[in-house]
């Protein structure tokens, strides 16, 4: 396992059992490979997948394997119980700053980079606006929306903080996802005006969060 990061130490055999930490520095090294032009998204997202599943060194080896060996200055891993979602942005990854659907539709959704400010606008159509595998510019995010016989919903992921200070008139503007997030998470406000129309907001768990837990369901003899 030349090319795995280590954070000192010569690596274990290859059946030795993987921990957080480990799977954490291997997927670091992907998204920088990703961001130096190395891997696309499609790669990204497929690799990353493959490091939280993997349940040992021998299946963490191969993920990098054609990538170059990380340096000295790798980051170190994160605390125990503190490692989390990495917000920063993607290069290379979309950035869209409006969404708009008249008498259509538009989506906005998988690995995208989300601006400081996100402006949605729908009359007679609506809009989707996922942010599950999203990554923040900015450490707050202001989503404004404007429906008018029209409709947007906004999907979060659940460990990220949340305030919907939207009006609904003759329409509504869902505040239940309103909540706090996971130390150190983004937060999201969502404002806005809905009349005739709607904005539903909702909290559901990304596909990273989902790894993870069924990597903790997992018997450890496995």
């Amino acid at each position: 396992m030349t090319n795995l990061p280590e954070p000192a130490g010569t690596p274990g055999p290859p059946e030795m059992r993987a921990g957080d930490a480990d799977r954490e520095r291997v997927a670091q090294v992907l998204r920088e490979a990703a961001g130096d032009g190395r891997l696309t998204l499609a790669e990204l997202d497929e690799r990353l997948d493959a490091v939280y599943a993997a349940k040992t060194y021998g299946e963490l080896e191969p993920i990098t394997r054609d990538l170059p060996a990380p340096g000295t200055a790798m980051p170190p891993a994160p605390a125990a119980g503190a490692s989390g979602p990495d917000w920063s942005p993607v290069q290379g990854a979309p950035t869209w700053k409006t969404g708009v659907g008249i008498m259509s539709g538009f989506t906005r959704a998988g690995v995208w980079n989300v601006p400081r400010r996100f402006r949605a606008f729908a009359f007679w159509g609506g809009g989707k606006i996922d942010l599950r595998e999203a990554r923040f510019d900015e450490p707050v995010t202001t989503i404004r929306a404007l429906a008018i016989m029209g409709g947007f919903e906004v999907i979060v992921p659940d460990d990220i903080t949340v305030h919907v200070k939207g009006l609904g008139i003759m329409g509504g503007f869902d505040n239940r996802a309103s909540g706090p997030g996971a130390p150190g998470s983004p937060t999201v406000v969502v404002k806005g005006l809905a009349f005739w129309g709607g904005v539903g907001v909702k909290r559901r768990r990304s596909s990273r969060q989902k790894r993870r837990e069924k990597e903790l369901k997992r018997p450890k003899g496995d």
